[in-house]
């Protein structure tokens, strides 16, 4: 794959690198960091992308991995500050008051239910789930449907 279709890929799924950044850390520059790692350790696998899967697909699985593998990695400082694909290209100020909450809760989840629940709420069926993830499609729904009733307890959603 060339530079221009990877950086193109990049550009079009860089909405599902930033929720899942987001998702596995609380500050913004952590946010930011975990976004730039996921770039790197997708263009140092680009060449085992093997086309039988959607991009996106391919994209969770590489960020999902590179999120949970980063919090046994001691933290390195750089300045990723000139790079063009970071999380800034979303409008703080439009933010809903209910997303926020909504990140809140999934930050309390267990690291794995909020792979489970991030693929989930992007409309990934079960079975692409399970494929990402390497569950079988009936404990993508056990899992999801605990993980969905934990959320409406740190909510305080009454079912």
């Amino acid at each position: 794959m060339n530079k221009n279709r990877f950086l193109s890929m990049i550009d079009t799924h860089q909405g599902i690198i930033y929720k899942v950044a987001k998702m596995y850390r609380d500050d913004p520059l952590d946010q930011e960091d975990l976004f730039q790692d996921i770039v790197y350790q997708l263009w140092k696998s680009i060449s085992t992308f093997r086309e039988d899967s959607k991009e996106s697909t391919w994209i969770y699985k590489v960020a999902l991995n590179t999120a949970l593998a980063s919090f046994r990695k001691r933290k390195v400082e750089i300045d990723y500050s000139a790079n063009k694909f970071s999380p800034e290209y979303i409008d703080e100020e439009n933010k809903s008051e209910n997303e926020e909450k909504l990140f809140d809760a999934l930050r309390k989840l267990e690291k794995s239910d909020r792979a489970l629940i991030s693929l989930f709420l992007e409309g990934y069926s079960y079975k692409e789930i399970g494929d990402i993830t390497g569950i079988s499609v009936t404990y993508v729904g056990v899992r999801l449907n605990r993980i969905k009733t934990r959320l409406k307890e740190i909510l305080l959603i009454k079912v």
